[in-house]
């Protein structure tokens, strides 16, 4: 077990999260804002060395048929890059609903992305338990 980050990509910020070490609970970490894939990879990949991740988390929003428009193309777009890059596994994960979700969660000291990005990593860690 170790820690997992949790990415919640959107058009002009990108929300990030980490699990605890026992991969139990997903806390919010911080807010990057999109500049270019290229670099908004290296700053993930920095973050998930910085937190001695294990894996990383891309959260995909599927349409309600299970299809991807243009906003789930470009999260598999960056899930993608950061693959080529990361020295570590990086999955994706249906994040359908967690912007709301997390809106709805409280916890306002943290910024939305943030917050919608540990709803995709809590969601993730659960289905994992079973």
């Amino acid at each position: 077990m170790g820690r997992l980050l949790g990415v919640d990509p959107g058009e002009v910020r990108i929300g990030l999260a980490v699990s605890d070490p026992t991969e139990t609970i997903a806390a919010p970490l911080a807010v990057l804002r999109h500049t270019s894939r290229r670099t908004d990879v290296e700053a993930i990949l920095t973050l998930a060395v910085k937190h001695s991740v294990e894996a990383i988390i891309v959260g995909v929003a599927y349409d309600l048929e299970g299809q991807a428009g243009p906003q789930a193309r470009r999260a598999l777009r960056l899930a993608e890059a950061l693959r080529e890059e990361a020295t570590v596994p990086v999955l994706t994960w249906d994040e359908s609903g967690s912007t709301a979700a997390a809106d709805r969660s409280g916890g306002k000291r943290a910024p939305i992305d943030a917050r919608a990005a540990a709803v995709i990593l809590q969601d993730y860690l659960e289905s994992r338990r079973g």
